[in-house]
């Protein structure tokens, strides 16, 4: 699906992007705790979406959970620096506003995101922006990840791994790859990588 953004008129001297992508599954999400614990220049970007929350899931705080009607609202206001049907039926989206709260609190977005998000946030902010992608070991392991998870059904399960498929060819598109097959390492390897963008980032703004 190819959605034209809304071109939003922003001032550009200050909007530095961290952008973490990855098939799901692929220890995405707890990459991206680390670096937000070690580096106080980040903050998280809250996506919005359409689905349902997780027991454990707060809305503004992991998600801006939305209803079908208030995304596509959205949509037509031009809210979105980016949007995707993710899954069928199931919305995404990094909202404008959630990244100029974050550029006005002088810090650098980090935006966890799925792989074709990700590759529009690139094509809108393609100057400051840093993109990590991370890979998991094999599709097996993956898939024995998204299982011990719990969290999916026998359909859910395979439209995952269909979808992982396909966006591991998209990996050579993003400035880093990571692989994930031990933690310890992939979490290292991610504080190499970022450090250095934030010290030049701050440093252009006070050099």
């Amino acid at each position: 699906m190819d959605h034209t953004t809304h071109q939003h008129s922003e001032n550009t001297s200050f909007h530095p992007l961290l952008i973490v992508t990855a098939p799901s599954g692929s220890g995405k999400t707890t990459i991206v705790h680390h670096l937000l614990n070690r580096f106080p220049e980040l903050d998280f970007s809250v996506s919005a979406c359409t689905r349902p929350p997780r027991a454990h899931e707060v809305n503004g705080r992991d998600y801006y959970f939305l209803t079908p009607e208030a995304f596509q609202q959205k949509i037509q206001e031009g809210a979105f620096a980016e949007y995707e049907m993710v899954y069928a039926g199931k919305y995404y989206g990094t909202l404008i506003s959630e990244l100029e709260r974050i550029w006005n609190q002088h810090q650098i977005p980090l935006v966890d995101i799925d792989v074709r998000g990700a590759l529009r946030l690139l094509e809108k902010y393609p100057d400051q922006s840093l993109s990590l992608f991370i890979q998991p070991p094999s599709l097996e392991v993956l898939r024995e990840r998204l299982i011990n998870r719990g969290s999916e059904t026998s359909i859910s399960l395979e439209e995952r791994l269909q979808k992982a498929a396909e966006e591991l060819s998209y990996a050579p598109r993003f400035h880093h790859i990571i692989y994930n097959d031990s933690l310890t390492h992939a979490l290292s390897q991610a504080e190499k990588i970022v450090s250095p963008f934030i010290a030049q980032v701050f440093h252009k703004e006070n050099p």
